[in-house]
């Protein structure tokens, strides 16, 4: 454990370590060995764990400034560079899109300034492929099309879609496709058309399924709130068109073992207890 926030329980041993690395160099090994999915001179793509900040805000500690996702990946691109005998010096890193510091999945950056004005233009043309799974409160059955002018501010200081049909704020589209029913929950799958600043969650929200374990837009909600460790949203599938060679490349990862884990807590069926779980197949990464 390298948190120094993190709570425990109070019959846990805690053994202290001298000889365990700092907690930025324990996040760099663990991306450097599990997370970078494909990289080359032009971009980088990323399997986001959660509880990790994209890219900071500004207002962060040092520490916190170098525990960004982008500040890792730049670390881990300087080092990899210096391996073979190139500079040590700031790898260049463009950010195109972003996940919200709960949400895990995969995730582009850009490391030249033509890949980053040419994979920006495509998230601006929604050409992008992203597929994302998500674990609702309640039974949502079918497919359904969502699709809204979110604002900032709702009026109660959240952002959400504006009423009565007014055109103001962007236009948000989402398709949600149920895939499993759970014990008062849903396993949904989530295809943006769109892109927006917590989209998916403010959609599922005012459908009256907020995602489970988040704790902003559930705040109307009537029913049991089942308790999860973090937002129960991942980012299951990334494709675009690679910037500089125009080929299709697509990406997936299964969701993280706390995905799973909440999921398997509420399936509907028997299953008897594992050290790991796997993947049931609708979790499975779907091949290129």
């Amino acid at each position: 454990m390298t948190d120094p926030t993190a709570l425990v329980r109070a019959d846990v041993a805690i053994v202290f370590s001298a000889a365990a690395p700092r907690p930025h160099v324990a996040r760099r090994q663990a991306i450097e060995q599990e997370a970078i999915l494909y990289f080359d001179h032009h971009v980088v793509v990323v399997n986001k764990p959660s509880g990790v900040v994209t890219v900071p805000f500004g207002d962060e500690t040092k520490d916190e400034a170098r525990a960004t996702l982008d500040a890792v990946i730049r670390e881990v691109l300087a080092k990899k560079a210096e391996a073979k005998g190139g500079s040590r010096g700031r790898a260049p890193l463009g950010v195109v899109h972003r996940l919200d510091k709960e949400t895990s999945g995969v995730l582009v950056f850009a490391r030249t300034l033509e890949a980053k004005q040419n994979l920006s233009q495509q998230f601006r043309e929604h050409t992008p492929d992203r597929r994302y799974f998500a674990l609702i409160h309640g039974v949502l059955n079918g497919k359904r099309t969502i699709e809204s002018q979110l604002i900032e501010n709702r009026g109660d200081g959240l952002r959400g879609s504006s009423k009565g049909g007014r055109r103001e704020g962007q236009r948000a589209v989402t398709h949600i496709e149920s895939l499993e029913p759970l014990r008062g929950a849903t396993l949904v799958a989530c295809v943006l058309e769109t892109g927006r600043t917590h989209q998916i969650r403010i959609h599922l929200s005012e459908q009256g399924h907020p995602v489970i374990g988040d704790p902003v837009y559930i705040r109307n909600y009537r029913g049991e709130k089942i308790v999860a460790p973090r937002t129960m949203l991942h980012a299951a599938e990334l494709g675009f068109n690679h910037p500089v060679t125009d080929e299709r490349l697509t990406f997936s990862a299964p969701p993280p073992a706390d995905f799973r884990g909440v999921h398997r807590k509420l399936t509907l069926r028997s299953v008897e207890p594992e050290p790991e779980p796997e993947p049931v197949p609708l979790l499975a990464p779907r091949k290129p």
